[in-house]
């Protein structure tokens, strides 16, 4: 299972994406109760530009859209509430401190006096100002089955399914190069074409040349257009794309590379453990899309006419840079767990995951340090469209050592729904499991920020978690006194139900529909997450 990272659209996906919404209809409450999922459900129109940048935070009764019911929230529950700061830490690949639309919502140690080359808290960290970054200046590393695959053979099962595993992804990407290699064809083939790269549906109708190649790349474009929506941007999706595939060639599966050896560092020691430095967004703050994304989605400023909305107004970013372009270290993501947790965070949000992993108890330990400290950490299920339940399938880190039964109380794992209600809203990336996920959240075309004060719409469960986190965040916020494993009970049990029959995961073969099951099958709880019904039931929950 690959590293999660904002989720590129593959050949095939591009070409099976739907774009469509629902309405529902059913009666609008005025009262504080609960919100409950509709029993007649219509399609709509594609929703408008405004309503896809903030879908996540409009809501299944008054907007026709499952998202979070966040804008609700704040209007009806919120308004003249004050809450108290949360710290929420965000490992991952490093977050642009300075973007515009972050401003006032980063986390500032107050211990350290910045730029003096001191230790001056005394936590091992020189100048962590802002956070710390555990990679230094790697960007690029191996997955963790191909680092598997290098050492020498020892006879493990292990090593057995590594290879396995990674004979399959290498002839995978072998052919997804020759896809990319034709999308990109079929691109610059409509550019001449039209005589320029930014180019939408409705301009594909003016081609009228009897040019074989032509007529052909425009039939492939428009049904790419017509399946992947209306934020599709074929110049830098398929450039991202095709630069994906590379990378996957070049360094996650190539035995070859060491991404390591800049880091300076002994990944196998955990007692080996103050590396590093202070740059939160890394060597280029471009690679830190990513956690710049995810960090958006939670606490990108509210109302400010800039890009998004956060879903916490009162937060602040702690960065722990620990994840590169591959497969995270273990070392790094329990130094990174523990690094947030004793500087103060009440959230972690972890958007990343794999399918080994060699030092796993070394982060079992970091999620039960978090567990004692009272600290949630919300994580991402992953995006290969599998049932996580079935142990071939496991995604790392977890809770649980047998697959079954957890051993902390304070992890939640959180799958991706997609914008329209009705059978298919889970996202056909998103991971399921009835054992193994808990509950969804939105995770398909969001719109948050990216690096150099830009903004972009990503997808993959790796922002269906910020989204969980984000209300988390605020549950925490407003309701202080409730522990880790209450706000995870409460975004469990508050959530709204999904369709009684689902569609889950994606069919090997692209000419064959996947079959509806029941939505318990999903998860354990069946629901999506709901910032309205999550804040009263802490209301309730807070009471008691």
């Amino acid at each position: 299972m690959s590293h999660i990272k904002p989720l590129k659209l593959s050949a095939f996906a591009l070409l099976v994406l739907a774009g469509c919404s629902a309405t529902v209809q059913a009666q609008v409450s005025t009262s504080k109760e609960f919100i409950t999922a509709p029993t007649t459900v219509v399609k709509k129109a594609p929703l408008s530009e405004n309503e896809l940048k903030r879908w996540s935070h409009l809501d299944l009764i008054k907007d026709s859209i499952p998202g979070m019911s966040v804008d609700r929230a704040y209007a009806e529950l919120l308004q003249g509430k004050k809450g108290q700061k949360v710290i929420v830490g965000i490992v991952d690949s490093g977050v642009d401190i300075e973007h515009e639309d972050l401003q006032g919502m980063i986390w500032t140690n107050k211990k350290e006096i910045p730029g003096n080359g001191i230790d001056d808290d005394k936590n091992g960290f020189i100048d962590d100002v802002h956070g710390w970054n555990f990679l230094g200046d790697a960007v690029h590393e191996n997955l963790e089955l191909t680092r598997i695959v290098k050492k020498a053979d020892d006879g493990s099962p292990e090593y057995k399914a590594a290879l396995a595993e990674y004979t399959k992804k290498y002839e995978e990407a072998l052919q997804d190069k020759q896809q990319a290699d034709f999308l990109l064809d079929v691109h610059n083939t409509i550019k001449k074409e039209l005589n320029k790269s930014d180019y939408k549906l409705e301009d594909l109708s003016a081609i009228t040349s009897t040019d074989p190649k032509v007529a052909r790349s425009k039939a492939i474009m428009t049904q790419i257009f017509t399946n992947a929506g209306p934020t599709f941007d074929p110049e830098s999706e398929l450039t991202e794309y095709s630069e994906q595939v590379e990378d996957q060639l070049k360094y996650n599966l190539n035995k070859d590379y060491d991404g390591r050896k800049i880091v300076g560092d002994n990944p196998e020691d955990i007692k080996n453990n103050h590396y590093g430095n202070n740059v939160v967004f890394g060597p280029d703050k471009e690679k830190a899309l990513h956690g710049t994304h995810v960090a958006g989605i939670i606490a990108q400023i509210r109302g400010n006419n800039l890009g998004g909305d956060g879903v916490a107004n009162n937060v602040e970013i702690l960065t722990v840079r620990a994840v590169p372009d591959g497969d995270e270290y273990d070392k790094d993501i329990a130094l990174a767990i523990r690094y947030a947790v004793d500087n103060g965070a009440k959230v972690i949000n972890g958007s990343f995951g794999k399918s080994f992993s060699p030092h796993k108890e070394w982060v079992y330990d970091a999620i039960k340090y978090a567990e004692k400290k009272d600290v949630l950490i919300v994580h991402a299920a992953g995006n290969d469209g599998y049932n996580i339940d079935e142990i071939k399938n496991i995604n790392y880190p977890n809770d649980s050592k047998d697959n079954v039964k957890e051993f902390a109380s304070n992890l939640i794992t959180i799958g991706a729904i997609n914008k329209s209600y009705g059978e298919n809203v889970v996202a056909s990336f998103s991971n399921f499991g009835k054992i193994n996920v808990d509950v969804f959240a939105p995770g398909e075309e969001i719109y948050a920020t990216v690096p150099n004060n830009k903004y972009k719409y990503l997808q993959g469960t790796s922002m269906a978690s910020p989204n969980a986190a984000g209300v988390a965040a605020l549950i925490r916020s407003y309701y202080p006194k409730l522990k880790a494993a209450q706000v995870k009970k409460i975004l469990m049990d508050s959530g709204v139900a999904l369709p009684s029959m689902v569609v889950l995961g994606k069919s090997e073969n692209p000419s064959e529909k996947t079959p509806a099951v029941s939505s318990v099958e999903s998860s354990k709880t069946a629901k999506m997450v709901n910032a309205y019904n999550a804040l009263l039931m802490a209301e309730k929950m807070s009471k008691k």
